[in-house]
């Protein structure tokens, strides 16, 4: 059974893309041998709780990534189905919880000794954040949603420079509505950025070959982020402009075997199973730091993971069987 999360119709780029998800693993499993249900989740739990039980699948498919709108809400299917002794794709209901709240994972990277920008927040508008100490101030902070993913509310009003610190709560309180509720900021690192995707195989996780995003001709006055046109609005300089590279040359190697590390160090740390996606930025002594944990990276043919799967050498096909392969790893 395939349940992803019910989308309105005319709802965003970023939303509508789980269809197209879902579409794809459908029509994997498929091939694969596999006779398939679909259903769209929504805070009804209680029938999707029946339409499961009426079914009685061997394995849920898990593609929810919100709830009503809300990331938050992204672990609720999980702890369902949890409850239910129903076994399903990807992370556990913790990994996804504790991966999708930025703050949670960034505390947890942070008391493990795995670099992370430094941050304040989270800001709800309620109360203020506690602010670094002056000599820690970052010359630029880029502000982001706590709950949501995929660059929602990421553009180029994100950077905030450091010389206005003293007014971040003021910032943050004034922009969290429009994040999800709670935002934060982050030391922004103005550096190269990699994406570096994991899929479960018969051995282990395995690191599929590192993605790094290149800013074509952005000038001085660009910020060099992956902000939500760049994802999401193809009539968007930023869209057509950000392309991803697999190609290193030997000056690379030691940085890319330090990501790798890290993306297992990641894996590991958070008890990921099935398949993940570790973002990072390097600074300019060569320096790592993990931005973000997606315990249930987008599966859509034209988005990054899939990229790295072809990149591999593998079809998606064949993702999605390991998938399905390691459900039973760590949650059954």
């Amino acid at each position: 059974m395939v349940v992803h999360n019910a989308v309105q119709e005319g709802g965003a780029p970023d939303e509508q893309d789980v269809l197209v998800q879902a579409e794809m693993v459908g029509a994997a499993l498929h091939r694969l041998g596999h006779e398939t249900l679909r259903f769209a989740c929504d805070l009804n739990l209680t029938d999707i709780k029946g339409k499961i039980e009426a079914a009685g699948p061997d394995l849920v498919f898990n593609l929810v990534e919100a709830l009503d709108g809300s990331g938050r809400l992204i672990h609720l299917l999980p702890s369902l189905l949890d409850a239910m002794g129903q076994p399903y794709t990807g992370s556990s209901a913790e990994a996804i919880f504790l991966t999708s709240n930025k703050i949670l994972a960034k505390t947890r990277l942070h008391a493990a000794g795995v670099p992370t920008p430094v941050w304040v927040g989270p800001c709800n508008g309620s109360r203020p954040c506690v602010l670094p100490a002056s000599a820690e101030w970052p010359s630029r902070w880029i502000v982001k949603s706590v709950w949501e993913h995929a660059s929602i509310g990421i553009d180029a009003s994100a950077l905030i420079e450091g010389a206005e610190t003293p007014h971040l709560n003021a910032v943050l309180a004034e922009r969290a509505p429009h994040l999800g509720g709670d935002c934060f900021a982050e030391a922004f690192i103005p550096g190269r950025e990699f994406n570096l995707s994991v899929l479960d195989g018969p051995s282990g996780p395995v690191v599929l070959p590192p993605a790094e995003i290149v800013f074509e001709g952005f000038g001085e006055d660009q910020p060099r982020i992956v902000g939500y046109q760049a994802k999401w609005d193809s009539d968007s300089y930023a869209y057509h402009h950000t392309p991803r590279r697999f190609d290193f040359g030997g000056e690379d190697g030691l940085l890319l075997d330090q990501l790798e590390a890290m993306a297992l160090r990641c894996w590991e740390l958070f008890d990921l199973s099935g398949y993940a996606r570790v973002d990072f930025r390097v600074d300019a002594e060569q320096l790592p730091w993990v931005l973000e944990i997606n315990a249930n990276p987008c599966l859509s043919p034209d988005a990054g993971f899939a990229a790295a799967v072809e990149r591999a050498g593998l079809t998606l096909d064949e993702a999605v069987a390991r998938i399905v392969e390691a459900r039973g790893l760590s949650h059954a």
